[in-house]
Formats: structure tokens, C-alpha cells, sequence
């Protein structure tokens, strides 16, 4: 007679057997996406967008900026990449791509490489409605983990993101200078 094991059933939430699907959604409030109308990118975005990042930054990263609409329009199959509109005008924006892997390792997730919210307009759920609709697009991905990377000193980023969710990875990033 074959030896029978006993199955045990996981008894707390967080436990890597268990999948609670009782947890709240990222919804961050009444349907912030529901209030504040956002929108896939399009390539007439670049101006309006690349404004409000050298609003944000002090620099005119308008190169970059055709780099990554680029990308996302006609190089990417997966529209992620997302602009909020407050009366009909661009008042910020969020790019991210979808990761199947890096590193030799198989895994589900997007790289959230770019977020910017005109200064006149924070305040106002204008990033909770991009994050929100960003993982409602992912969802529907079935991707399941954001990765991105924030300067240590931007402490509004820092905490934005801290609000919404996200916490400091267990990959460190390293960094050598080429002499």
C-alpha cells in the first residue's frame, strides 16, 4: 500500500500556497481612472508631454521622449503606455513595457520606466488614475509584479509610489564607472 501524504492546507494570507483572491483591487479610492479620463498614447502626444517633463525635470528630454512613443506605438504589440486628460488636454502620462524575463530568469512583469504629472495638476489623482488604469491593463496581461527604479532623492516619487503600494525590491541595482 502506497504511503499517503497528508495535504495541508495554508492557514494565513501571505503565504506563498495560498492565493487570496478576497484582497482588495489597486483601486487607490472611488475609481480614480473613473474620474479622470485616461487614454492609450499616440504619437501626437510628444510636444504636450515632453513639455511637462521639462516642467518637471528643467530639461529638454524631447530625444528620449520620440525614443520611448516610438517604442510603444509601433514596436510594442502591448499598449501600456497610457496619458491622462483633464478638459481635454494631456496632464500626465505613464510608460511602461512588458518584461517576460530578464536576467535567464522566466517571469510575468512590467517595467514602468517613465511617469510625470504636470506640476499645476498634482494633488488632483491625476497619477492614481494612470497607476490604476496601468494595472487594470496589466491585469488583463496576466502580468503580475511593476518593477521600476527611482532616484534615492526624489522623495515625492518616492512617496507616491510608497502610497500606492510599492516597496523596495529584494534585487539590488549596481552601478561602476567606467574609467
Amino acid at each position: 500500500m502506497a504511503r499517503r501524504e497528508k495535504m495541508t492546507i495554508p492557514q494565513r494570507v501571505g503565504d506563498p500556497l495560498e492565493i487570496d483572491y478576497s484582497a482588495p483591487a489597486a483601486d487607490f479610492g472611488p475609481l480614480a481612472r473613473d474620474r479622470i479620463p485616461v487614454r492609450s498614447i499616440r504619437e501626437s502626444d510628444l510636444r504636450v508631454l515632453s513639455a511637462i517633463d521639462e516642467r518637471i525635470t528643467g530639461r529638454d528630454r524631447r530625444d528620449y521622449f520620440e525614443r520611448k512613443l516610438a517604442e510603444a506605438i509601433s514596436e510594442s504589440d502591448l499598449r501600456v503606455s497610457l496619458v491622462a486628460e483633464l478638459d481635454g488636454q494631456p496632464v500626465g502620462f505613464i510608460m511602461a513595457r512588458v518584461d517576460l524575463g530578464e536576467f535567464g530568469r522566466m517571469e510575468s512583469a512590467a517595467v514602468l520606466d517613465t511617469i510625470g504629472i504636470d506640476p499645476e495638476f498634482r494633488g488632483r489623482g491625476v497619477g492614481r488614475a494612470l497607476l490604476t488604469q496601468l494595472l487594470v491593463n496589466l491585469g488583463s496581461l496576466r502580468v503580475d509584479k511593476i518593477l521600476t527604479e527611482v532616484d534615492w532623492f526624489d522623495g515625492d516619487l518616492l512617496g507616491f509610489l510608497a502610497r500606492c503600494g510599492f516597496r523596495p525590491s529584494t534585487r539590488l541595482s549596481f552601478a561602476y564607472s567606467v574609467p
